[in-house]
């Protein structure tokens, strides 16, 4: 590029024909695309960067220039049937450009139109308005009737309701589990806390028993710090340390409880002129004292409820809770059909269709309650009173129609009858099957229960090994094939074991499977002692489903036993 002269600058700053021409502030109006179009952007004669200003356009006339210019926001487009507002800036007389982008299109009315259009707007709302307030009014009334249909056909099954729990409750000694003092169904922890303890199964007591025995061994404890120093033991003292043990509330119904249980754990009596440190009791208040019943040692003056003794009471008390418990399961099992007869001696589980935790609440026995000095407030009262006021005749005679009236509204019986034995209905799905099928299938299940009720801890434990015992067979052959060789060390073969079964066990527990396989079948599996080790020869060409064929029939015949 040629490297222009000093001089050119001053060449293009001479004024020239086209700067000649008088410059004319134009009016401001949105361009429309044709104006655009012819107005193409002429070449300029002389050089000059500067983009020269656009000239003035006589073709705009003078109520062109006398209009407002449109807004930058174009106003939101209106449907046909609005009719919009003779206000507004959208006049027939008023132009309006269309950027080239988009194109819309605009409805002008006249002034009959408007006038026509004025009235229908007027009357057309009032009938929609009218027949859909009419519609709505009738789905409320339709609504209304499937209410008070709904809420009817609900009171009647609640009603229907009500009356088969009741029925069911009266004839189901051991009725729902619920909370007490409520109508309130228990939740699942307390309705099933018998099937979530760890273990073993066996004689498990029922969630509000066992709460019962905790509560017994925090007032036991609380009662035997007080008794050991010499103080008086209230009920207000006993109370606040239990609920501070237990986290739970502790009431006289709960003593109540206690006693029933365990009636010569402690002597109940009303005291009165007992110092108290709070104003809410006074001294001359009768107050519930509590004494434990203690054994009298020889060469002790002052019994203590020493740590033993509190141990002796909590086992005492469990096991007054167990008999309770089997008074329940007796009758449970005197109402089956068969019935069923187990000592108590022997029994060591529940039956699997006991309901453990269904066992209803225990009685609270009659504490002592404070002497009534105030005035007579019923008959009885003032008979008592008027006793000794009484001639002997009239006594006598009061006390003969006492009696006549009592006899015949007397219980033949106190002792609780054990309900009746159902007569033996076979249900539907039995319908043509023998008789005597069904009592043979009966007295086997029995038997089955019978011996499961009755079998201790041990038996059950190598019950479970039994069970084990095929599942090991198969798992022992396949780590000897995969080994290839002729005998393992228990070692060895163990950790094998462990890592393969399903079950997580540790070696000693599998190694006590091993033995017993070998006690059971000593021709497939043999163990020979050399030195320190023990090393199990197997044989490998025997068959393995008729091995674990003779597992299975063990542990069937053990079961029954």
């Amino acid at each position: 590029m040629a490297q222009r002269r000093l001089t050119d600058f001053y060449v293009r700053r001479r004024p020239g024909p086209c700067t000649m021409s008088s410059r004319v502030k134009p009016t401001w109006c949105t361009p429309s695309p044709a104006k655009l179009a012819s107005r193409a952007p002429a070449p300029t004669p002389c050089g000059s960067r500067k983009r020269s200003r656009p000239r003035a356009e006589p073709a705009c006339d003078e109520s062109t220039q006398d209009e407002p210019s449109p807004p930058a926001r174009r106003r939101l487009k209106l449907s046909a049937d609005v009719v919009p507002d003779p206000g507004s800036p959208a006049t027939p007389g008023s132009r309006q450009h269309s950027s080239p982008g988009k194109k819309t299109k605009k409805a002008t009315l006249s002034v009959h139109q408007l006038a026509s259009l004025a009235p229908q707007e007027d009357k057309v709302p009032s009938k929609v308005i009218f027949s859909e307030l009419k519609s709505c009014l009738q789905r409320a009334r339709e609504l209304g009737a499937q209410v008070q249909e709904l809420r009817a056909s609900a009171q009647k099954n609640d009603a229907e309701e009500t009356k088969t729990n009741a029925l069911e409750t009266e004839g189901n000694p051991a009725g729902p589990c619920s909370l007490p003092g409520s109508g309130e169904k228990a939740p699942a922890y307390q309705r099933f806390h018998a099937l979530a303890q760890p273990g073993p199964p066996g004689l498990v007591l029922p969630f509000k028993y066992q709460v019962l025995a905790e509560m017994f061994r925090s007032m036991d404890t609380i009662v035997g710090m007080l008794y050991n120093r010499s103080e008086t033991v209230t009920f207000a003292k006993v109370k606040q340390g239990v609920q501070d043990m237990m986290r739970k509330r502790f009431e006289e119904h709960n003593v109540g409880q206690i006693k029933t249980v365990y009636p010569s754990s402690y002597r109940f009596r009303q005291e009165r002129n007992i110092p108290t440190f709070k104003g809410d009791v006074k001294r001359s208040d009768y107050q519930l004292t509590i004494e434990p019943l203690l054994d009298q040692e020889v060469g002790i003056t002052v019994p203590q409820l020493t740590a033993s003794c509190l141990l002796q009471r909590r086992q005492v008390f469990r096991q007054n809770l167990v008999e309770r418990v089997q008074e329940h399961h007796r009758i449970f099992l005197a109402s089956l059909n068969p019935p069923m007869v187990v000592p108590e001696d022997q029994l060591t589980r529940w039956h699997p269709r006991f309901n453990v935790d269904e066992v209803p609440d225990i009685e609270p026995a009659e504490l002592p309650q404070p002497p009534t000095t105030g005035k007579l407030a019923t008959a009885q009262e003032v008979l008592a009173r008027a006793r000794s006021l009484m001639s002997p005749r009239m006594e006598k005679a009061l006390s003969d129609l006492a009696l006549r009236t009592a006899e015949p509204s007397s219980p033949a019986s106190s002792s609780p009858a054990l309900p009746a034995t159902p007569p033996a209905t076979p249900p539907a799905s039995l319908k043509g099957v023998s008789q005597d099928l069904l009592e043979r299938i009966r007295a086997k299940e029995v038997q089955k229960q019978l011996a499961q009720m009755t079998r201790l801890p041990e038996q059950e434990q190598r019950l479970q090994r039994l069970e084990r015992l095929p599942e090991l067979a198969r798992v022992l052959r396949s780590i000897f094939v995969s080994e290839r060789r002729p005998a393992l060390t228990m070692e060895a073969a163990c950790a094998r074991m462990v890592g393969s079964y399903h079950v997580a066990m540790s070696p000693g527990e599998m190694e006590k499977h091993v033995q017993l396989l070998s006690e059971l079948l000593p021709n497939w599996l043999s163990l020979h002692r050399i030195r320190t080790d023990t090393y199990i020869k197997l044989d490998k060409a025997a068959d393995l489903a008729g091995v674990t064929a003779r597992l299975a029939s063990l542990a069937r015949a053990e079961e029954v036993l």
